[in-house]
């Protein structure tokens, strides 16, 4: 373990991408890459606890508050590849003892002994992609897995985890408001304490998007997704489960921790290939992103030490921008005197005023300011409105 940290007061998280998938979901646009090949784990460990060190060496001490595997399917990894890593990070930064380390994966890279090798290793929440709870679409979303295996896999996630969230996908092709509640009814019985409820975009570049510029996919128009999300906030927060933020419900004191990092404009390094970060250094804020090829990446880590392609200072105006792009998602909220502190301004009264008068935002007796239900579902109108 690292000595004791001057920087234990303030959160910082530690994102790892694990790049590889089984098979790519057409409607993902995350960096994510199939290899008909075996990875060799070893050496890509080997890369990581590299970069770790490198950037251990330039930020100086931190106590890890979060640790989170994403992918691609980092449930592909063996639980020895990931404990190299949470090693290398113990190593150089002090770990918090109450640290969260979440581990995305499917379906269909589930299994009970695999998941206690991670449980071993130190994992303490899993993220699973269950996506629909229906066979049929789930073929349409190009998932491997059918319902069942779904819940299987839930099952086993809850017999070895205290912590364990899944993720669905609503707004989807056809999908019906009355079916998507039965739906999610039923999730939350699965659920416990933690779901992640995202509406279908149509990203560029992806199989869908192809298929919807070709007319052969169609997805709910705006008004329908508009009930769809409606339903998604009344249904929640009846279960308590909440939003706490635009596409994440929770039992309250079980919101994942890491996500909370970024979303509250914490600190974070990106490790792995196309991972990004947010680090302070020398009292500024670097923005970092790594190359986004694996086998480039790894080259490069071999070479340097890192595989940084994107390595910059961060504006005031920039980190005033993303910190309302961030916690705008949150329904806590902003406390507007730090972005006054970021921004070296305040927040513009008049436009505040605007959307006040919408029945956009609120402001709370505590100060802060947030997005209200009907404003959620334009908020990147409202963060533009407010970031002008």
């Amino acid at each position: 373990m690292a000595e004791t940290t001057t920087r234990e007061d303030t959160p910082f998280g530690v994102y790892i991408h694990w790049p590889f998938c089984l098979s790519k979901c057409p409607y993902c646009d995350f960096n994510s890459h199939v290899r008909h090949v075996a990875v060799d784990q070893e050496n890509y460990a080997r890369a990581f606890a590299a970069e770790i060190a490198t950037t251990a060496a330039r930020i100086g001490p931190r106590a890890v508050k979060t640790i989170f595997f994403g992918g691609g399917t980092p449930s592909l990894m063996k639980p020895a590849t990931l404990a190299t890593v949470l090693d290398a990070v113990a190593k150089h930064w002090t770990i918090a003892p109450d640290v969260e380390i979440t581990l995305e994966a499917n379906p269909t890279s589930v299994e009970a002994e695999r998941f206690r090798g991670f449980r071993a290793a130190g994992v303490n929440r899993v993220s699973l992609g269950v996506q629909a709870l229906d066979d049929d679409s789930l073929k349409a979303l190009g998932r491997l897995h059918t319902a069942a295996e779904a819940m299987a896999a839930v099952a086993t996630a809850r017999s070895i985890f205290d912590r364990y969230s899944f993720d669905l996908i609503y707004a989807r092709p056809g999908q019906s408001a009355p079916a998507w509640k039965q739906e999610l009814v039923r999730a939350i019985g699965e659920a416990a304490e933690h779901l992640s409820l995202y509406q279908l975009t149509i990203e560029p570049d992806t199989p869908f998007a192809a298929l919807e510029n070709a007319g052969k996919l169609s997805v709910p128009g705006d008004a329908v997704a508009r009930h769809l999300f409606d339903v998604t906030q009344e249904v929640c927060a009846a279960a308590g489960l909440p939003a706490y933020e635009v596409s994440n419900h929770a039992r309250p004191g079980a919101e994942c921790r890491h996500n909370l990092v970024y979303w509250r404009y914490g600190e974070y390094a990106g490790i792995g290939p196309g991972a990004h970060g947010r680090l302070d250094v020398g009292g500024k804020r670097i923005a970092t992103a790594t190359e986004k090829r694996p086998e480039t990446w790894l080259a490069q880590v071999e070479a340097s030490g890192h595989g940084l392609v994107v390595d910059e200072t961060v504006t005031r105006p920039e980190q005033a921008d993303e910190f309302l792009l961030m916690g705008l998602r949150l329904t806590e909220g902003i406390d507007p005197k730090r972005f006054e502190q970021i921004a070296g301004r305040p927040i513009d009264p008049a436009r505040v005023a605007d959307l006040l008068g919408y029945g956009f935002v609120e402001t709370m007796p505590s100060g802060r300011l947030r997005v209200t239900r009907s404003g959620f579902p334009i908020l990147d109108a409202v963060v533009a409105d407010l970031a002008a």
